[in-house]
């Protein structure tokens, strides 16, 4: 009750201000547009004042220039009867001014008329054409200066004489040769063409309402000369009023307002622009001037009173409302907090999943890493309780040797998947054979198919290749199909069967693109495991591990690979029957690269007597290089880092040291900064010897970099001995052959 009470006083208080407001806002507005109106009226006004003035002007210039030409015309058809006066009397001394050769000339010159004169301004002769003649024209003819023409031969006498008929006659004189006369000779110009050819003022004006853009009218002296009004035409300046005191203000262009004579009451707002020879006055009623400021007033109004009512609805609402205003901040603060909490939870189960991942790859890791390790550990045991059997003793090194490749292989499809999913892993773009690829793939999976008891179906690829050369990275695809084959010989049976068939799905701006399928009869996959096939560690027996001898990163490594060569792969599978790979891959085509046959001499890979230079920081894989090497006839000297192998190969005289064997990652000095070391020392030998780097970084992005710092080669470790040594030969062999000056 008492904020009722209190809100029909303000309410009260309120109105009275709203009025003053209002009456305030009105007065404001109403001075603003009454301003406004005569400003644009002003504009308007002086914009046509303006442009009628420039017309009038051009009008004055053009008639001037027409009247001009038209003297000059009648002037020259004067002298020209004059010459022919002069001829006609240098061949007879009879009288020449006959009607006949008169008429003649007046003809030949399109003339009106042609009057000849003695030279005290006598008529001797004329002809003419229209209803004037000399009789009419005495007052020009007896002109004094059209009867000095006589006295100087040069001199000529031009004039337009306006009619009261609008024509006009366009008269000209001149002496004649002798002085014994004046010829003058006239053209006269009818009112109808001057009406219909002539520029006038009132051509200007046409097209202009004088009641809706007001009253203009065009003075010379006091007289109306054109208005768009024709009543006033003719009309003396001093009967308008408006007018007059338009005039009487002297300014050009500043609007007047001025009283009509016409009736009390009557007012007009006009202006004046003067020109050169002519006064342009506009104005018009102040009714047509004002007609926006009273619907400005009235818009005015509406809008003030929508505005009080809205602002009094606002303000009624926002009392009715604070309440439920209040609540509502309170719902909302309450799901706010809510959603915050939903969030935290959600947050919190995302990091248990990731934990719980985590621990399941640490498991796996652990399981799978433990397992190689566990028979290579006890198979080692064995062998040091059975140390005389040597039977034994070999078939367990084999045994070692399959379970630490076990073990590498497994390392590797870690490592790789690592990079493929960081984005690390980078494809090359060399020109791939594919014929020559399928050969050396199947080359390699016969075997493994042969030792599984599998047998391999394939078709002819060669025949089938439309375009064998292309661009890609040989290496990867490679280990696609290698690992696609893989799977399918590993989870097959005992004579069972693997099939690929291969065809062209098509070519479009230089891009071909192939498909391959591979089908096996092996165990087959469940549909709810072929939903996750491509996800790395996940297989779908969970003894798959210790029966498979599989880590589960094959397919996902697969499946990185095809998108990075925007491929797809798909899989169908059925329990008990089998799965089928359809892989599709676009290449880009290349020309055909015409293989050089080189001629190789067959060597023995003896590296016997090379002086090499191994630098590795761990001591046992460098005691293991050490004696490997020293054993195929080598001379090793053996350093732990890259400073101690700069410095090393800096203390030796040139041709010391045959060759290097540099470890990546080591103290002090990396591998790679040892290289880029030597090769920028000024000795013959820095640039020639070869440096090989032995790392356990597998990669082919990791070679790359070894081959940009300046090294020769690439070996991953573990070391395979009659690789290294193959590579060693080689590169000794080639620099060999630079010493003497023969091309490798």
């Amino acid at each position: 009750m008492e904020n009722n009470t209190i809100t029909r006083k303000k309410r009260k208080r309120i109105w009275p201000i709203e009025i003053i407001a209002g009456l305030f806002i009105m007065m404001i507005v109403f001075f603003i547009a009454v301003n406004v109106d005569i400003k644009t009226t002003q504009e308007t006004l002086s914009d046509t004042a303006h442009y009628i003035n420039e017309q009038c002007n051009s009008f004055t210039r053009l008639n001037l220039a027409s009247e001009t030409k038209s003297l000059l015309r009648v002037i020259e058809s004067a002298q020209q009867i004059k010459h022919n006066i002069t001829y006609e009397r240098s061949l007879s001394d009879k009288d020449i001014f006959t009607e006949e050769f008169i008429k003649k000339n007046m003809q030949e010159c399109y003339l009106t008329a042609v009057i000849i004169m003695d030279s005290k301004g006598n008529l001797i002769a004329q002809e003419y054409t229209d209803e004037y003649g000399a009789d009419e024209l005495n007052e020009y003819l007896d002109s004094t200066s059209l009867i000095d023409v006589v006295d100087n031969t040069e001199k000529t006498y031009a004039i337009r004489i306006d009619c009261e008929d609008g024509s006009y006659v366009d008269l000209a004189a001149c002496g004649m040769a002798d002085s014994s006369g004046i010829v003058v000779v006239y053209y006269h110009t009818p009112a109808e063409y001057v009406n219909n050819y002539n520029l006038s003022f009132t051509h200007i004006l046409s097209g202009y309402d004088d009641r809706e853009d007001g009253k203009i009218v065009v003075t010379k002296g006091n007289q109306i000369i054109a208005s768009n009004d024709d009543s006033m035409v003719g009309e003396d300046i001093d009967k308008y009023n408006v007018i007059k005191k338009i005039k009487e203000t002297g300014a050009s262009g500043k609007i007047v307002h001025a009283d009509s004579n016409r009736r009390w009451g009557s007012h007009n707002y006009g202006l004046m622009e003067r020109g050169r020879d002519y006064y342009v006055y506009v104005y018009m009623p102040e009714r047509n001037v004002f007609k926006t400021t009273p619907r400005n007033m009235q818009y005015t109004f509406v809008a003030y009173m929508f505005a009080v009512l809205v602002l009094n609805m606002m303000r009624w609402k926002t009392v009715q409302g604070y309440e439920r205003e209040q609540y509502e901040m309170q719902q909302q603060y309450a799901k706010t907090l809510q959603e915050k909490n939903e969030q935290l939870q959600e947050a919190v189960r995302r990091e248990e999943k990731a934990n719980a991942a985590k621990t399941d790859f640490l498991s796996r890791m652990t399981h799978d890493i433990r397992t190689p390790l566990n028979g290579i550990i006890g198979l080692l045991r064995i062998d040091e309780s059975h140390k005389e059997d040597t039977d034994m003793i070999n078939t367990n090194r084999k045994k070692m040797s399959i379970a630490a490749n076990h073990l590498l292989s497994l390392i590797n499809d870690i490592l790789q998947m690592s990079k493929l999913e960081d984005g690390q892993i980078e494809l090359s773009r060399e020109i791939v054979d594919l014929n020559k690829l399928a050969k050396d793939i199947i080359t390699i999976v016969e075997q493994r198919a042969s030792d599984s008891g599998v047998n391999l179906k394939y078709d002819k690829v060669a025949g089938k290749v439309m375009y064998p050369y292309v661009y890609g990275s040989p290496l990867h695809l490679r280990q696609l199909f290698l690992n696609i084959y893989a799977n399918c010989i590993k989870y097959n049976k005992a004579g069972g069967m693997v099939s690929t068939y291969f065809k062209c799905i098509g070519t479009q701006d230089g891009i071909v693109t192939y498909e391959w399928t591979v089908t096996d009869t092996g165990i087959g996959m469940s549909e709810e495991f072929l939903e996750h096939i491509f996800e790395p560690f996940v297989q779908e027996k969970t003894d798959a591990r210790s029966v498979y001898q599989g880590t589960g990163l094959g397919m996902a490594i697969v499946k990185s690979l095809v998108d990075k060569m925007n491929g797809t792969i798909s899989v169908t599978s059925k329990e008990g029957e089998g799965s089928t790979f359809v892989i599709r891959i676009p290449f880009e085509i290349a020309s055909k690269v015409e293989e050089t046959k080189v001629d190789k001499e067959k060597s023995s890979n003896d590296i016997s007597g090379i002086k090499i230079l191994l630098a590795e920081d761990n001591e046992l894989n460098a005691e293991i290089a050490q004696t490997l090497l020293v054993d195929e006839g080598a001379n090793v000297t053996v350093v732990s880092d890259g400073e101690q192998a700069v410095r090393e190969f800096t203390r030796c005289a040139p041709h010391t040291y045959d060759l290097i064997l540099m470890d990546i990652m080591m103290p002090k000095l990396d591998g790679i900064a040892a290289t880029k070391a030597i090769r920028d020392m000024e000795r013959p030998d820095a640039v020639e010897i070869p440096i090989i780097a032995m790392t356990a970084n597998a990669f082919e992005e990791d070679a790359r970099k070894c081959v940009e710092a300046g090294m020769n080669a690439h070996l991953s470790k573990p070391l395979q001995m009659d690789v290294v040594v193959g590579t060693i030969a080689q590169y000794y062999k080639k620099m060999i052959m630079q010493d003497k000056g023969v091309s490798a």
